[in-house]
Formats: C-alpha cells, structure tokens, sequence
C-alpha cells in the first residue's frame, strides 16, 4: 500500500513516519513499543485504510539511527512532545489515538494533556491506569508483576546495549519468545527489530526510556510520570492477549475496569496471544479497534 513517507526535523534529530490512506478521512495514529518498530503494524494499518481511515504511524525518537544523539531525551515527555510536533506539522485537529507497550504509555501521556483533540484511545498489552486509590485497592495483584516486570531493572545497566544489540539482537528475540510464547513468528516477522536492535546505538537509546521513567530527581520526567499517573478522560479500548509474558493478566483485569473510567471503558482479552498482539492476530485487533472508533466518533 502506497504511503507518504515523512521526516520531522526537531532536537537535532531526524524522526520518521509513514501515513496511509486518503486525506480526509478520519485519522488514526498507531505508537509501537520496546522492542519493535512499527512494522508491528504492517498487517493491521491496511485494514484500517480499507475501512475509511487515514493512518499514521511514526517511529519512535531513538529507533532509527539519525534520531539518536548522547545529547537527546528518550522516554515519555520528549516522546509525547514528538507526537504533538507531528500532529501540528500534520495540521491534525482531531484522531483516535492507539498505542500498544510503550506507545500505551505515550497515548496515556498526551490524552491527560490534550484531552480535546481525541476521538478516543486504545491501549494493547498495557492497562489504563486509574486513579491511585484504585490502584491501591489492587495491591495483591503486584508482587508477580514486579517480577515479570524486572526486565526493567535490566534496562538500567550500562551493559543493557550491549546485551540487546549483541549476536544481531537475538537477545531480543528470546524477549518476544517470553512475552509471546504461544507466536511462532518468523525470521521475516522478527527481521525489522531484529535490524533495528542490532545497532548498539539503537538499543541504548532504546534503554534511556527506562532510564528516564525511573530518573524522576529530574523535573521533565517527574512531570511526565505525573502526567500518566492521570486517568484517561475520553472513551478508552485496554486490548491485551491471555497469554502475554510481560503483562500480568489478573492485574490487567482488575485496573481495566469500567468504573474507574467515567468516560467509558472497553477491555477485550485474546486467546491463544501474547505481547505482540497485534502483530499476532492483526484482524482481530482490527476489527476491535474498528468497532471501537465508530462507537466513538459519532
């Protein structure tokens, strides 16, 4: 399918994007996470096309080489400031909002912020985070997050680059076997991450957004932490796969819950899927997100 494919100059680094479909139809922007790039988005973007939508999908500051410099901010303040630059290079007013990992917490991060230019917002493999008291209430649930969770921990040591990047990443790969046990994906599907994280650059830019997440001494990520510590206030999708070895699926459940979210919620868990699941069952991730954006934009 035919895209544009565009470059946003800013922080001296050069981003990248690609958007497909007609220009004036209703826009849906796609976020990737850690470790992927978007072409985790490939099997899912055309159906969105198909059904009347302009998509747009960019690559995260730090996942190419020319958006990698020592003198950059990687994490979700600067992350989100990029979405926000394209959309205003763009000249978007209004879209549906999708982030799977990472891109969850981005899409978190700017709906608090910039609430009014959403139709809606739909999470994959992160929860929504509801207000603290309700994250409290759950505490029971965290002890084995916090152990799938440690993986993070990892990414704060100076050997985590070399660790990811190492041997054409294949390190990386055994996180996608762990995170999606049940996908027997294929060298093709692995061959764009495995290009990406193969580059000892790419994998330490990759690893300051966990460094950034938990350096709140500095005022820009205490702020940005404070900013997706705010439940999301328009009409919400939480998409997860039952099988997923990074996401406790208990904990998933019980913070995606719809009265949490006055503005309505939506959550849906996939069988016989893991992490990765849009990549591993791109229709049926569509047609949720399909199925969410019309009850949405009216």
């Amino acid at each position: 399918m035919k895209s544009d494919q565009l470059i946003l100059q800013r922080d001296g680094l050069s981003l990248h994007a690609n958007l497909y479909g007609h220009p004036d139809h209703p826009v849906v922007v796609l976020l990737h996470g850690f470790p992927d790039t978007p072409h985790c988005w490939d099997k899912v973007y055309p159906i969105l096309v198909n059904a009347g939508y302009q998509v747009f999908i960019p690559w995260l500051r730090g996942y190419t080489l020319d958006s990698v410099s020592s003198d950059a901010h990687y994490g979700l303040a600067s992350a989100t400031a990029d979405l926000k630059a394209w959309l205003k290079m763009l000249d978007i007013q209004q879209f549906h909002l999708v982030g799977h990992d990472w891109g969850a917490a981005i899409a978190m991060s700017y709906s608090s912020q910039y609430t009014a230019s959403l139709y809606s917002i739909s999470l994959l493999a992160v929860p929504p985070i509801p207000a603290l008291k309700n994250i409290l209430s759950n505490l029971k649930y965290f002890p084995k997050q916090l152990y799938l969770s440690s993986y993070m921990l990892l990414m704060q040591s100076l050997f985590a680059q070399t660790l990811l990047s190492q041997n054409q990443a294949e390190f990386v790969a055994r996180i996608w076997k762990k995170w999606s046990p049940t996908w027997q994906f294929t060298q093709a599907d692995f061959a764009a991450t495995r290009e990406a994280f193969s580059h000892p650059q790419i994998a330490w830019a990759a690893t300051r957004y966990y460094r950034n997440l938990f350096a709140i001494h500095h005022s820009t990520n205490l702020k940005a932490n404070q900013h997706l510590l705010n439940p999301v206030q328009i009409p919400t999708l939480a998409l997860a796969g039952l099988d997923d070895g990074c996401m406790r699926i208990p904990l998933h459940q019980a913070l995606a819950q719809s009265k949490y979210f006055p503005k309505g919620l939506n959550h849906f868990y996939l069988p016989n899927c893991g992490h990765f699941l849009q990549a591993e069952q791109p229709q049926r991730v569509a047609e949720l997100l399909i199925e969410h954006f019309q009850q949405s934009h009216v």
